[in-house]
């Protein structure tokens, strides 16, 4: 298959791009690297040096002829959602309208989206919610990732591109950066590899779903071969507290310092969980990597990245 990919040249855009490559597919990467980095870029993809929101986009599109396009390309930081909800809304809405657009115009036939349960969902209770739960964003993130949602849906009733959303939970893995727009498990792993004071905010019993990005990749790769509209909870089914990922990685770094604790982050989620029934039926995937070999993979990368 000839497959776009939007953010291949990213933290998770790579790995996928990685895994269809190595399935033998025909692969082209749009990225403008204002997060991707050129040491992502796997060589046997073509390359793009592109902004999803620019109106050229549409002759990225008409040279590469995609049948699939996979659609990662982001702003993903929920803080800056919150300071400039504008930018925000131009990259992550508007920047997917271009995408959709320009992908009908081509003839490309399905979209593999990635969206967030996280910033979906909103809080959650003891119950995880499925696919079917309401929606509670409360970001300008989340908003803009339910109105990507409701836009690749109207491309399928209009236009008829069938659809793969993925609700991701919190992604983790190889080439996590653990600068700029870092996640925790990037934040903790850096310093703990440095033995630098790290820092909780709040008491730490904040929740996750923590789901290894290598296992996310293979979703992206079986999805390729559905034509059926899909949306997905992509995740463990589980969630670890921000205490208990520090107490695993602490001995699986030999970190010798204790955290500080600094007031919460306001309108951060106290809980965070995915109800993963339904991948599992629809698709027969479930996660391979459990947290403790998930984060022992990472921080075997990172020691290697970080001592260079």
């Amino acid at each position: 298959m000839r497959i776009l990919v939007t953010g291949g040249a990213g933290f998770i855009g790579s790995n996928i791009v990685d895994k269809y490559v190595a399935s033998g597919h025909t692969v082209a990467i749009v990225d403008n690297l204002s997060s991707g980095k050129k040491e992502n870029i796997n060589q046997d993809a073509k390359f793009y040096h592109q902004d999803i929101t620019d109106p050229s986009l549409a002759k990225v599109f008409e040279d590469f002829r995609p049948e699939i396009v996979n659609h990662h390309a982001a702003q993903v930081d929920v803080r800056k959602s919150v300071e400039d909800p504008v930018f925000d809304t131009k990259v992550n809405v508007l920047g997917c309208v271009n995408i959709l657009k320009c992908a009908r115009a081509s003839g490309a036939k399905r979209i593999i989206f990635a969206s967030s349960g996280g910033v979906i969902y909103g809080e959650t209770s003891n119950r995880p919610p499925a696919e079917e739960s309401p929606a509670n964003p409360v970001s300008p993130y989340g908003v803009a990732k339910l109105a990507s949602e409701y836009y690749i849906k109207c491309y399928n009733a209009i236009h008829g591109i069938n659809y793969a959303i993925l609700r991701y939970g919190n992604v983790y893995g190889l080439r996590q950066d653990p600068y700029g727009e870092a996640g925790v498990v990037a934040i903790f792993g850096r310093k703990m590899l440095k033995n630098e004071q790290l820092e909780i905010y709040g008491d730490g019993e904040q929740e996750r779903d923590f789901v290894y990005v290598r296992d996310v990749a293979e979703v992206n790769l079986i999805c390729l071969g559905r034509t059926d509209n899909l949306v997905l909870n992509v995740g463990t089914g589980d969630t670890a507290s921000v205490n208990k990922l520090f107490a695993q990685m602490k001995k699986l770094t030999a970190y010798e310092h204790e955290p500080v604790y600094k007031p919460e982050r306001p309108g951060e989620l106290k809980k965070s969980s995915l109800d993963v029934g339904r991948i599992h039926h629809t698709l027969g995937w479930k996660h391979s990597y459990s947290l403790n070999n998930g984060l022992g993979d990472y921080l075997e990368w990172l020691r290697k990245t970080i001592s260079k």
